[in-house]
């Protein structure tokens, strides 16, 4: 049995009043540890336990490791998660809360993730956040429900912050036959790495990431998501905090479910930035989630 859940795909009224055009959710947020990554990362995890593998370690900014530790803790697998200082101790928490265990180092996710490679051996699989082929393949399960459910759509909408739902929604256009249907990927100011790669023609790596949506926090994307920007119609768009955390709280108020800026981030092109799907009918947009914000953090955030 997968250790996703299939979502709701629901019309959003709010939104497609607010854009001006059909707007559709696919609400990942919903996943049981709160973001898509567990499609990937659960495919990912029960393949190294078929090959028996014993341990499970793993990178992360926050959700990627809140994935991990939920599928060890269901395949009943030890789990440890290298994390850089700037996670909040509200996403630790939920980290060590499926009994996994939690290593800080380094200021951003780069150093973690060296950390973590140091501790892989010949009985741990290493989990990687965001690129690797067995979860870009576990998140086009998306892509398979929305088309399942049969519902059209001209354009999907998306977060981008190392490319794993980007290259998990075009290997499930591909393989539905939609591959000309073009992705709106979505970053925010201070975390726009595959933007950036994008207009220098060339994998660029960013000096550092200056945005509050720290889950988009990967200073450079994925060969394969630079690739999928290069080959096929993808729309690279890019939007202020300001602008990621007001969609987070219209969207609590027009849907009830709280995500945090990174997913904000997608929800803002509808609420605010309707111009870049001017040449659209019917959109989908990924609701990732995010189960490391709070309510009262986004009103701090707000506020700031």
């Amino acid at each position: 049995m997968a250790l996703h859940i299939e979502t709701p795909l629901l019309e959003s009224r709010p939104l497609s009043l607010a854009s001006g055009r059909s707007v559709w959710l696919k609400m990942d947020a919903l996943q049981p540890p709160g973001s898509f990554k567990i499609r990937g990362i659960g495919a990912a995890c029960e393949h190294h336990a078929g090959n028996g593998k014993k341990r499970f370690v793993s990178s992360s900014g926050g959700n990627a490791g809140i994935a991990v530790a939920y599928a060890g803790r269901r395949l009943s697998i030890p789990v440890s998660v290298f994390v850089p200082e700037t996670t909040s101790e509200w996403a630790k928490s939920l980290i060590r809360q499926e009994g996994a265990e939690v290593f800080v180092h380094g200021a951003s996710w780069q150093e973690a993730n060296e950390r973590a490679l140091q501790a892989v051996d010949a009985e741990a699989a290493f989990i990687h956040p965001f690129d690797d082929p067995l979860l870009w393949t576990g998140h086009a399960t998306m892509i398979d429900e929305a088309v399942r459910a049969g519902v059209s759509f001209d354009a999907v909408v998306l977060s981008v912050g190392g490319g794993g739902l980007m290259a998990g929604v075009a290997e499930g256009l591909e393989r539905n036959g939609l591959r000309d249907i073009p992705i709106i990927a979505v970053e925010t100011e201070g975390a726009a790495s595959l933007a950036a790669s994008v207009e220098a023609g060339k994998l660029t790596e960013l000096p550092a990431i200056t945005s509050i949506a720290t889950s988009l926090g990967a200073r450079k994307v994925s060969q394969r998501a630079f690739e999928i920007a290069r080959t096929r119609p993808v729309d690279c768009v890019t939007v202020d905090d300001r602008a990621a955390v007001g969609a987070c709280m219209r969207f609590l108020d027009d849907h009830r479910v709280l995500v945090e800026p990174a997913c904000g981030a997608a929800l803002a092109v509808a609420y605010t930035h309707a111009d870049r799907l001017a040449r659209y009918e019917r959109v989908l947009i990924v609701v990732c989630g995010g189960a490391t914000a709070s309510i009262g953090q986004l009103q701090a955030w707000q506020a700031r």
